[in-house]
C-alpha cells in the first residue's frame, strides 16, 4: 500500500465523523467519505502539499457533502419543529487554505480550543434534527440561504426562525458546558 493510501486510511475515521455530523445519516456520510478518498487516490497530483493532507481532504469532503445533500434533499425531513454568517470562506474550491493559518504558539491554548470544538460538536449533535441540519448547512457547509430553502423546500422565513432557534440552543449549551465550566475551573 502506498504512503498516500496509508495516510488516507488513517484520516478516514476523522473524515467520517465530520461527515456524520454534517449529514446525520451514516450511509450518506460513508458515501461522501468514500467519494472523497477515491478522488484523492485517483488524482493524488491534485494535492499540491501547500496545506496539510487533512485540510485538503476536508475541503474536498465539503464539496462531496454538498453533492450528497443535493442528491438526497427529498429524503430529508422538513418539519418546522426543527443570525450570523461566516465572514470569510476559509478554503479555495480545491480545498487549500485561502490564507495559511498563523502559528498558534501556545499548546495549552490550542488544547483549550480543541476542547471547545469538542463541546461545540456535542452541542450541535444535541440540536433537534432539522435545526442541526440547517445550522450545519448554513454555518459549516456555507451554503447560501436560497440554496438551503430550495433543497429543503422551506421558506426563507422558516429557515431564519429555525436558525435563530438553533443558535439560541447552542448559546445555552455552550454557556452551560463551556463558559460556566471554564469559570468554575479558574
Amino acid at each position: 500500500m502506498s504512503d498516500m493510501a496509508h495516510q488516507l486510511q488513517a484520516l478516514r475515521p476523522q473524515l467520517l465523523k465530520y461527515a456524520q455530523l454534517q449529514l446525520r445519516n451514516a450511509a450518506w456520510a460513508e458515501d461522501a467519505v468514500s467519494e472523497t478518498l477515491l478522488a484523492a487516490l485517483e488524482k493524488p497530483q491534485s494535492f499540491a502539499g501547500q496545506s496539510q493532507l487533512k485540510t485538503w481532504l476536508i475541503g474536498v469532503l465539503k464539496h462531496k457533502l454538498v453533492d450528497q445533500i443535493r442528491r438526497n434533499s427529498k429524503e430529508m425531513s422538513t418539519t418546522a419543529e426543527d443570525g450570523q454568517d461566516l465572514d470569510e470562506d476559509l478554503f479555495h474550491p480545491d480545498g487549500h487554505w485561502r490564507e495559511t493559518p498563523q502559528d498558534w504558539g501556545d499548546p495549552e491554548h490550542c488544547l483549550r480550543q480543541l476542547d471547545f470544538m469538542r463541546v461545540l460538536e456535542a452541542c450541535v449533535e444535541h440540536l433537534p434534527g432539522q435545526q442541526g441540519r440547517l445550522f450545519m448547512m448554513r454555518e459549516w457547509l456555507e451554503l447560501d440561504s436560497d440554496e438551503i430553502c430550495k433543497a429543503l423546500g422551506i421558506s426563507s422565513t422558516n429557515l431564519w426562525v429555525m436558525l435563530h432557534r438553533a443558535r439560541l440552543r447552542l448559546r445555552e449549551c455552550l454557556q452551560l458546558n463551556w463558559f460556566d465550566a471554564q469559570g468554575s475551573q479558574a
